[in-house]
């Protein structure tokens, strides 16, 4: 067969792909992030290998932030981007604004119409990138009117052509609410993706607060801290290694490892070792396990993978083999070792979903 005469370097491998929210753009299941690791524990050749094996097995959606590493992520993930020299069109790119990179200007960091622009522009110039093709406010900020906040962001995507879609992260649902009314109120560009954590541990927010938005507009996801900072691994069962992100992290991580040594951390632990038995008997690992189990969720987008070497791509990535073993008998016993669904808001018995199975069933 000759060759393309458009250049194209991705082949999907058996990655699994979903929408990003109530958008025609398509990311991979698992994504990679580049939070504690590049720019900061990981430079140079390092940084670009993962990114290539991540590539090589069907990843093609890369997220960073200006904060991380003050800038030096950006750098880095630029810097590798570049020299792999992949087709732009063939990878989705994220980055976020709120944070800034450390500097002591006032309007260096925050939701100002001048941050989200100006510091757009700079992480897309670290990034060595025309464009990301979504922007997130990193967190909401309480001393911009949302106005200005939304109208800054349609800015980027609409007048300058810096991005294609805006987002949020760690926002509550009203905040979300409040951007999207005022969007439609005045001709701008909504949010149309939320960047939360989630993970077996930490539900709450995503399962309930978000649930409105999820049905009522489409919100994406695209989901931080799947294995809880490495707890679900159950690499900390019998202490902390010397090489995991409790160790090279331990200022971040203060206040988490305090938590692991009290009784409700080792009750998290006594939970962990539960489910590396369920997974043992799927023939996978309580990591594998954790991340299929966010990954089943249907309102999760994408699932940010952390990683410092090849091979922690390589493994995680084993997740997707275990997603489809994951059924509704199993979902429940790990639900029943975990002991934390959340109880959600009371619908009275007007409860729409529930109704529609009744009637599915008749």
């Amino acid at each position: 067969m000759a060759d393309s005469v458009v250049p194209t370097a991705y082949e999907p491998k058996n990655m699994k792909f979903r929408y990003l929210g109530n958008t025609g753009l398509q990311v991979s299941l698992f994504s990679l992030g580049g939070w504690l690791t590049y720019g900061n524990t990981q430079k140079g050749s390092i940084v670009k290998d993962i990114l290539k094996a991540a590539w090589d097995h069907g990843i093609q959606t890369f997220d960073t932030a200006e904060v991380y590493a003050n800038g030096a992520s950006e750098v880095e993930m630029g810097r590798a981007l570049k020299e792999l020299g992949w087709p732009r069109d063939e990878y989705v790119l994220t980055a976020k604004v709120f944070f800034g990179t450390g500097r002591k200007e006032p309007n260096t960091r925050g939701l100002s119409r001048k941050h989200i622009v100006e510091g757009l522009k700079s992480s897309i110039a670290r990034l060595q990138t025309p464009y990301v093709d979504v922007v997130f406010a990193h967190r909401p900020d309480p001393a911009t009117p949302m106005l200005e906040i939304v109208e800054g962001f349609t800015q980027t995507i609409r007048n300058l052509n810096l991005a294609y879609y805006w987002g949020t992260s760690e926002w509550s649902a009203q905040q979300i609410t409040q951007a999207i009314e005022l969007a439609k109120q005045h001709n701008l560009i909504a949010p149309v993706v939320e960047q939360p954590q989630y993970n077996a541990f930490h539900r709450d927010r995503f399962e309930v607060e978000y649930a409105p938005l999820f049905e009522q507009h489409g919100y994406g996801t695209t989901i931080w801290s799947p294995l809880a900072s490495g707890l679900l691994t159950g690499k900390y069962n019998d202490g902390i290694p010397e090489d995991s992100r409790f160790a090279t992290n331990k200022a971040f991580f203060e206040n988490t490892v305090k938590e692991l040594k009290s009784e409700q951390g080792q009750a998290k632990l006594e939970k962990v070792r539960k489910l590396t038995k369920i997974a043992d008997r799927l023939g996978a690992t309580a990591t594998h396990l954790s991340l299929a189990w966010a990954a089943k969720n249907p309102n999760v987008s994408t699932v940010i993978l952390g990683a410092t070497k090849i091979e922690q791509v390589l493994d995680n990535l084993k997740a997707l083999d275990v997603i489809d073993k994951l059924t509704p008998e199993i979902m429940e016993e790990i639900e029943a070792v975990l002991d934390n669904k959340p109880k959600g808001v009371n619908t009275f018995g007007r409860d729409r979903q529930k109704l529609r199975g009744v009637l599915l069933e008749i």
